[in-house]
Formats: structure tokens, sequence, C-alpha cells
């Protein structure tokens, strides 16, 4: 059987990277034969990430995704991450989408909200729909969250499943215990937009709670210049230094705003987090609620007391964390790995093949 992903980004890109290309050896030992055929190239993103952006590299991007979607008339599924064309109407998208072949199309962002709730109306009047329509075309969605579920089943989506963005238990681990009297970390991972959006707001709690607990801030991927700045500890991300880096932390953080864009994401940060067995803090919004058990693998909290008070907690007791961290990695086992949901997600693109032969 042959598959073509038509995906985002590279590797480089964190959606693309573990919604699709993590789960290529399953597929391979399921006899699935992949063509990776990414949208946009590295130095775009790259660009993205330094605050910038390429207007122009559109048209260079489309012209490349014509050919991968000429490519991919041989397939028996395409797997569809998000949308085909970003920033391109719904008639043109289904022009060079190749007919006969099954889409299976994958969502793991309320992208729809990018364009829905865009400012300017002509963008609304235009794109405002077009991500239920590629919904209600493909042959499968594949949702991150309950919230994307829903707005699959209300564009009609013909078949749905809630698929988790998982982690993958061969690579995350849990670190021994720390040597006596090593200081602290409360961690976070992210990206510079995330943290510019959810973390810089919280630097003034968060100075207040390392100064009282002699703690450190370890911040990965924030995009600010490595090394210390006062209790902050900032380091670059990298998909090989990840896991050793978020084996430092004592804590994992993931404060969210309360609004529709944030409601559709996928919470990998906690899953991170609760893989190395860390206990995290997160903010109540979308699938954060179904991740965190309130007391038993950490603390939801929304207000700056609430914050604090479950910061302070969990520094001063170690039996804490360690208990609580024991229970988050078990819930990783349970239901968020790729060791679960690898076999599973390859048998969902075998049937849909089956299906429309």
């Amino acid at each position: 059987m042959r598959v073509t992903i038509l995906s985002r980004y590279s590797r480089m890109g964190a959606s693309s990277r573990l919604r699709t290309m993590q789960y290529l050896p399953h597929l391979e030992r399921a006899g699935v034969k992949v063509t990776l055929a990414p949208f946009f190239d590295d130095a775009y993103l790259r660009a993205l990430y330094a605050g910038k952006r390429d207007k122009g590299g559109l048209l260079r991007f489309l012209w490349r995704r014509l050919g991968q979607c000429v490519a991919a008339r041989r397939a028996d599924v395409i797997w569809l991450e998000k949308e085909a064309l970003p920033w391109f109407p719904w008639a043109l998208e289904r022009l060079v989408l190749p007919r006969g072949v099954p889409v299976i199309s994958d969502h793991d962002d309320a992208v729809f909200h990018r364009y829905d709730q865009h400012r300017n109306p002509l963008v609304r009047r235009l794109l405002g729909r077009k991500i239920d329509r590629v919904m209600a075309q493909s042959a499968l969605v594949t949702a991150g969250n309950p919230y994307l579920a829903e707005r699959a089943a209300a564009a009609g989506a013909p078949r749905i499943e809630i698929v988790p963005t998982v982690v993958d238990l061969d690579h995350y681990r849990v670190p021994g215990p720390k040597p006596p009297g090593s200081r602290l970390v409360i961690g976070w991972i992210g990206t510079p937009s995330t943290w510019a959006n959810y973390m810089q707001p919280m630097r003034p709690l968060l100075t207040s709670v390392a100064r009282k607990q002699d703690a450190t801030i370890l911040a990965v991927g924030a995009g600010e210049a490595p090394g210390a700045e006062g209790c902050f500890d900032f380091r670059a991300w990298s998909e090989d230094s990840e896991v050793d880096l978020i084996c430092q932390m004592d804590i994992g953080m993931m404060p969210l705003s309360d609004t529709p864009w944030e409601r559709g994401k996928c919470g990998y940060k906690l899953l991170q987090y609760m893989a190395c067995g860390l206990p995290v803090v997160a903010s109540p919004v979308g699938v954060n609620r179904d991740i965190v058990t309130h007391g038993e693998n950490g603390f939801l909290a929304t207000t700056e007391a609430e914050w604090r008070a479950a910061l302070d907690q969990l520094a001063a007791d170690p039996a804490l964390r360690r208990s609580m961290g024991a229970a988050g990695r078990r819930k990783v086992e349970q239901g968020y790995s790729l060791q679960i949901w690898g076999p599973r997600l390859a048998e969902m693109i075998r049937q849909t093949a089956g299906r429309h032969r």
C-alpha cells in the first residue's frame, strides 16, 4: 500500500514531526510505503520562528505542492496535514487534490480559527469555512482532541477518530534521583511565539516563586539568547536535546489563555513532562483538563494565586512530586504513547484504503 503524506513542514515543524512522521516506522512494519511531501521548506520555518514571514515564497510553495499532488495520484491514500494549500481557497484545493484517492485529513490545531476569526473580512469570507470543507470531503478525519472532533462533526465529516498527539516511550525516560542538595528546576518547553504569549506575562510571578524556593526556571525554545538571566536559564531547542533538558526539570508548566485557538491545542508538552515522570501545573483549557487529573498527576491553575500555590506546594514536597510524576507516567503509558497508537493508526489507514478500492 502506498501513502503520500502532504505535510505542512519537514521534521523541523513540531506538528508534522509528531502527527505524521513519528509514525513512519510503524507504517513501514505494516507494509506501507510512504512518500513525504512537505509544503513549506525549513528556511520558511526558521524565518517564522525568528518572527519573519516570507510572503513572496507562498507562490513558490504553491507550485511545489501542485507537483506533489500530481505525483500523489499514484497513492492509495493521501494523508493530509490540515489542508493542502494554506491561505488558498477551497475551490483551488479541490482542483489540485487527486480525484479517486481517499484523503485522511489530520488536525491538531484550530487552524480554522485563523480563517474564520481573521480580522480581515475578505479572509473570513473566502476562507472562513475552508477547513470545514476539507473535513467534509475527507474519507477520515483524525482530530487531536474533542474540540477539533466537534468541529469536524459539525462540518459533516463522514468518519472521525480522536487521535491524541503522543510520545514515543522508547525515547522518553524517567531519570534517576537527583543528587542531594540539587537546586529545584521549574521547566517549560515550547516555541518563541508560545513563550511570548503565555510565559512572558508570568515572569514576575515565576521570579517571585524562584526566589522564595531557591529555584531555577528552565525555558527551552523560548527564543531568548541561551544562558542565565537572573533565575531564568534559557536553552535552545533541538530534537536531539529536548528529552535530556526535560529530564533536568522537577516540575513542568503549561499556561494557556482561554480562547478558541487554545482550546484546539493538544497538550503535547504536558505529555512530554509526564513521560519523564514530572508533576505538572497547567491552565484548565481544552484538552489540558483531560490530561491533568487535578491533585493526582498535577494541578490545574487559573489565577495567579492558584499558580503560586501549586508551584509552592510542589516545590516544598519532593514526595508529592514523585507520586504525581509516577501517576503522570502511567497515564501516558496507558493512553498517550506511540506504542499504543502506532498500530491503531496503521490500521485506520489500511481500512481507509480498503473502503475505497
